[in-house]
C-alpha cells in the first residue's frame, strides 16, 4: 500500500481520527494569535487545528497529503462557520511559500524521517515572514514507551536538543518538554512523552 493510500484509508473511517477539537498546546498558545494573520497549518489532517486558528480571525491555509482528510477538515470548516482554504500537497516535495505566512502550526507532524526533516524544516523557516510566529508540538522518543499515538521510529521524534540546533536561527525560541494525557480522538490517547516549540523567526 502507498503511503497516500494508507493516509486516505486511516482517514476514511467514520468520525475523525483524532477528534475536532484543536490540538491542547497550539490552543493554549492563543493568545499569540493575532485576528487577521495569514497562518499555514501543515500537515492538518481532518482540520481540527486548522478550524481553531480560523475561527480565531485568522486567514488560514490548510494543507495535507490526504484529499480524503482535506474534505472533512472542509466539512468541519463549514459545520464551524469559518473560512479555511484547503491544499493537497506533498510537504517533502511542496514548492513552499516564502515569507508567506505570520504563524505556522506544526502539530505531530513527525511522519519525516531524519533524512527528510531537514528539508521540512527549512520549508517551514522560508514560508514564516521575519517576526512570524511558530507553534511547533511533537513527540519525544520515551514516547515509544507509552505507544499512545505518533511514529515508531525514533528517529522521527525530537528532542530537545534536535530542535535547539534545527531553530537556532530564531531570534525567540522556548521549548518545553513534559508528560500529560492526551485524549484527541483515537489517534492520540493516553499518557503521552511531549514537547513544545514556540519560536519567532
Amino acid at each position: 500500500m502507498s503511503e497516500l493510500a494508507r493516509w486516505n484509508d486511516r482517514f476514511s473511517a467514520p468520525g475523525y481520527l483524532f477528534g475536532t477539537e484543536p490540538n491542547a498546546f497550539l490552543k493554549s498558545e492563543a493568545h499569540r494569535l493575532k485576528p487577521g494573520a495569514k497562518a499555514l497549518s501543515i500537515a492538518d489532517g481532518e482540520g481540527r487545528n486548522g478550524v481553531f486558528l480560523a475561527s480565531r480571525g485568522l486567514d488560514v491555509l490548510a494543507v495535507d497529503f490526504s484529499p480524503v482528510a482535506l474534505a472533512k477538515s472542509r466539512e468541519l470548516a463549514r459545520s464551524r462557520g469559518v473560512a479555511l482554504r484547503t491544499e493537497q500537497v506533498d510537504l517533502l516535495g511542496w514548492t513552499w511559500p516564502t515569507a508567506a505566512f505570520d504563524v505556522v502550526a506544526a502539530i505531530f507532524i513527525q511522519f519525516a524521517s531524519e533524512t527528510e526533516r531537514p528539508r521540512m524544516f527549512a520549508g517551514i523557516k522560508q514560508a514564516l515572514r521575519p517576526g512570524g510566529l511558530l507553534l511547533m508540538q511533537g513527540y519525544r522518543p520515551e514516547q515509544l514507551a507509552y505507544a499512545t499515538g505518533g511514529p515508531k521510529e525514533i528517529g522521527n521524534l525530537y528532542t530537545r536538543a534536535l530542535l535547539e540546533a534545527s531553530f537556532a536561527d530564531f531570534t525567540e525560541l522556548d521549548i518545553r518538554e513534559h508528560d500529560d494525557v492526551v485524549q484527541e480522538g483515537g489517534g492520540h490517547s493516553g499518557m503521552s512523552a511531549l514537547i513544545d516549540l514556540v519560536g519567532t523567526k
